[in-house]
Parts: structure tokens; C-alpha cells; sequence
């Protein structure tokens, strides 16, 4: 199995793939498009790499932060989740996001993902959380946890109707505390985004 690659970026392919050379061979990986755009032709390379193996195809899976390949890896375990809606999903979202996401049950920012409408993303959210390591901001049981995620749902939406990017909001979400009413959470995020955009 193939854990890693190190070498040589020979060729950008399509919108998902990026040809490695290690030692003389070349390695078709499978990236998502962020990680398309950060590999240059010619340039050294490290990869994390998932190799997948079917009765009918190797694929190799290509990932800048071992964290990428660890969420990777979690998704396609899940229910009806393949590699390419995995690579999809981590295209949209990196995998603090991705956490934040499940854990405030986001449904608007995981239908920002390619090819997931609100019925997959309802499941998605159901198979992934007790998949992946839910942070603080998830009080099971605890008074107020519901309302804690609707509060950063509303400032999310009220963010992105004012005209800023998903990565921008989620960013700025991960930055503000857990509690709070929605007009001082707003106002907050609005400070950070100032001094970021400045």
C-alpha cells in the first residue's frame, strides 16, 4: 500500500488530478481542487496519500495535511459516501470546517457541496457525527445545545447574504465563542472579517 509520495510535480490533468514523479515513475493522485491549484508543474511535492484499491481499478488519493486524509478516510467508511463525493465534500470544506459543520447541525453549508441536495446532507449529518471528533461546541444533552447551533446558523446566513465567501464565514464562525445571542455573535464576526478584508 502506498502511504505517501514524495517527488516531482510533472502535470496538472482535468479539474482532480496532478501526475507525480517519485524515482523515475509517475503517480496519477487524485486531489481535490484546492490542492490542484497549490501544485505547480516542475515543483517539489509532498502528498499524503490513501490508496484505494477495487477489484477493478487503484486509485491513489492525494492530501497536503494528514488530517485531509484522516477525514478522507472517515467519510468513505460512511454510508453511501464514495471517494469522489469524499473529495467533493473536502473540496468545499476543509475538515475544521467539516467538524464545526456537524457539530452546529449545518445543513446549508454541507448543500454547498457538489451533488449533496438538503435529503443527503440531512443523512450526512446524522452518519458523520458520531464519526468524526466533535469539539467543545457539541454539549449533547446540555441546555441550550440546540439553540447554540441555531444561533451559528443564523450568523452564517446572515453573513453569506452580506456577501462572504463560505471559507470566509467558516473561518470566522471557528474564531467566536460557543455561546451567545446572534446580534453580538454578528457584530463579533463582522470585526473579525474587518480586520481580516483590511
Amino acid at each position: 500500500m502506498i502511504g505517501s509520495l514524495r517527488g516531482t510535480v510533472l502535470e496538472r490533468s482535468g479539474d482532480t488530478s496532478v501526475l507525480v514523479e517519485v524515482g523515475g515513475v509517475g503517480y496519477v493522485v487524485t486531489v481535490t481542487p484546492r490542492t490542484l491549484a497549490e501544485l505547480e508543474p516542475s515543483s517539489p511535492v509532498f502528498l499524503y496519500v490513501h490508496h484505494h484499491i477495487r477489484e477493478d481499478a487503484q486509485t491513489l488519493y492525494g492530501f497536503r495535511q494528514r488530517d485531509e486524509r484522516a477525514t478522507f478516510e472517515i467519510l468513505i467508511a460512511t454510508h453511501g459516501i464514495g471517494p469522489a463525493l469524499a473529495i467533493a465534500i473536502l473540496g468545499t470544506h476543509a475538515p475544521s470546517a467539516l467538524v464545526d459543520i456537524v457539530a452546529t447541525n449545518d445543513l446549508g453549508a454541507l448543500t454547498l457541496v457538489p451533488g449533496v441536495g438538503k435529503k443527503t446532507a440531512e443523512r450526512l449529518l446524522v452518519e458523520l457525527r458520531n464519526r468524526l471528533s466533535l469539539p467543545m461546541l457539541d454539549p449533547v444533552g446540555a441546555p441550550g445545545g440546540a439553540s447554540g447551533g441555531s444561533v451559528v446558523g443564523d450568523v452564517r446566513e446572515a453573513l453569506a447574504g452580506l456577501g462572504y465567501g463560505p471559507e470566509e464565514v467558516r473561518d470566522v464562525l471557528r474564531e467566536l465563542p460557543a455561546t451567545g445571542d446572534a446580534s453580538t455573535l454578528l457584530r463579533d464576526a463582522l470585526k473579525l472579517l474587518g480586520a481580516k478584508r483590511a
